[in-house]
């Protein structure tokens, strides 16, 4: 799907992807906005100018400063709009006097990605990390923490295991944080003081759109219509605190610092040729985990990569294959007892991590828990390497996904997911 718009090769947002955000440039407010190539096109000028008239829905849902109430609104609708996008940017469009040819239109559309400051794209209400990486747990369960894999919670492998976090500190990408303080055991001494064991996780998560109502579970098989899009996530933890604190009552303050999400809010529609089965388990799930749709997960690579000194290395390899449990099943379980989820809830997967050293998406697993120090070899091998058994301070951390299609339909990606570690205060 070619665009008379310049789409490089190398580009992640094409017409294929089209993902929304909230931009905005010095001295405007902060508005909706789609990517298109190296431009983000401003959806309130479009709403303005007439572009979505004939669609019936509430055009005053472009015009707000997060996505929250256009999100809210049915499936149908963003389909009607994406593919409104797709036909005013396509190549040969037969919509040319909307956009392409409309000079005065065209010129207050476009906006050089490069020019603009990008925003939280939704306001959170509520945050739920999951726990569904098969290889994670299985390392951190039987390398780290026991010796057997019959270690690992039986309850893993028949239902989503998930704990409730902290929205408040949930930021966008680019956004420097602190080094957390907190209580923690040295040698055998309980003492308080800047986080010694700070890590990453590679995570995916999905944005909801559409919520449900007190008491009223969302059916595993109409899941994904409540699902607005996705971005990448990293769920910044402080792993002294936290196993320290968690023994009784699960995380709190060793995850509550700081959670980075990528800008741009990628649709499904844009993921349909990336979906996968989820990893198979021997288990029999319930009736209201099982889904009549095979391939409910997707094979999307992430790369983790350590930026220090202006010199980038590779940090990890994941997937967000590798997950025994799709987002439907998780909102299916999330509300099966009748929580609510809201419109701008992120649901996240938990760390990604592949089989390998290599593929590890958090430094506790690639350490062995800090023991062993990790390698991480610059892009450019004349640069040679640095070691991390976990972050320091000045180092940032950044993800970025390319998922490239065989069909040529074109690349999706999400705008890089990156946070600068600070010293503590």
């Amino acid at each position: 799907m070619g665009s008379w718009i310049e789409v490089k090769d190398s580009s992640d947002f094409s017409l294929q992807n089209l993902p929304y955000g909230v931009f905005s440039t010095n001295g405007t407010d902060a508005r909706i906005g789609v990517a298109i190539g190296d431009w983000v096109l401003d959806l309130k000028v479009l709403a303005e100018g007439g572009a979505f008239d004939d669609l019936e829905f509430d055009l005053e849902t472009l015009k707000n400063t997060t996505l929250n109430a256009y999100a809210g609104l049915e499936k149908k609708v963003h389909q009607k709009v994406r593919q409104r996008l797709q036909k005013l940017l396509e190549k040969d469009t037969q919509l040319g006097h909307v956009l392409k040819e409309n000079k005065p239109l065209h010129d207050k559309a476009f906006f050089p990605q490069s020019g603009v400051n990008m925003h939280l794209p939704m306001k959170i209400g509520n945050y739920t990390d999951f726990f569904v990486g098969l290889h994670h747990a299985k390392t951190v369960n039987t390398s780290l923490i026991s010796a057997s894999i019959n270690q690992i919670c039986p309850c893993f492998y028949n239902l989503p295991i998930a704990y409730n976090g902290r929205a408040s500190s949930v930021v966008v990408s680019g956004t420097p944080f602190h080094r957390p303080r907190g209580q923690f055991p040295v040698d055998g001494e309980v003492i308080s003081g800047p986080c010694r064991k700070l890590d990453i996780e590679v995570e995916f998560a999905a944005f909801i759109g559409r919520g449900n109502e007190l008491g009223s579970p969302i059916d595993v098989n109409h899941a994904e219509d409540h699902i607005f899009g996705f971005v990448l996530l990293n769920d910044w933890s402080a792993r002294d605190i936290q196993m320290y604190e968690a023994t009784l009552m699960g995380p709190f303050n060793g995850k509550s610092f700081c959670t980075t999400i990528s800008p741009w809010v990628v649709p499904l529609e844009a993921l349909e040729p990336f979906r996968v089965a989820p990893k198979e388990t021997p288990r029999k799930l319930p009736e209201y985990l099982t889904e009549k749709r095979e391939k409910s997960a997707y094979d999307i690579p992430i790369r983790a990569t350590l930026e220090l000194n202006s010199e980038k290395y590779r940090v990890a390899d994941c997937s967000t294959s590798n997950v025994i449990f799709s987002f439907a099943q998780m909102i299916a379980h999330h509300t099966s007892g009748g929580c609510p989820l809201r419109t701008g809830d992120l649901i996240a997967t938990g760390t990604l991590s592949g089989p390998t050293r290599e593929e590890a998406g958090c430094l506790l697993e690639q350490t062995r828990g800090g023991k062993e120090p990790f390698e991480m070899v610059a892009e450019d091998s004349s640069k040679g390497s640095v070691q991390r058994a976990f972050c320091e301070d000045n180092d940032t951390i950044i993800f970025a996904a390319h998922a490239k299609s065989n069909d040529g339909l074109g690349n999706v990606g999400f705008g890089t997911c990156q946070g600068k570690v600070l010293p503590a205060i």
